[in-house]
């Protein structure tokens, strides 16, 4: 059997309240790099929560759900699916 091993996941910038969407076969080593501002394109987003992250054996399926995430289209579904996690998080904020 093949291993879940490539993460589509997605950040709310606790800053912005603004999603990231991103993919990586190593999701605690990612999580580190945003967490400590290792990224241009976060660094100044920063603190995030996670709140969706999706496993693939194919990093071309992870890769296919990730840029399917950043269409209009795809944002929508998103929001659908982690509607609660964004209604928690926001009475947090």
């Amino acid at each position: 059997m093949s291993k879940l091993q490539h993460c589509v996941y997605v950040l709310l910038s606790l800053k912005d309240h603004k999603l990231y969407i991103g993919s990586t076969s190593d999701l605690k080593r990612r999580l580190t790099e945003h967490f400590h501002g290792e990224f241009k394109a976060t660094a100044y987003r920063r603190p995030f929560k996670l709140i969706f992250c999706e496993y693939f054996i194919s990093k071309k399926d992870a890769l296919r759900r990730e840029k399917y995430f950043k269409t209009t289209a795809g944002k929508k579904g998103l929001r659908l699916i982690t509607r609660e996690s964004l209604i928690e998080l926001s009475n947090q904020i």
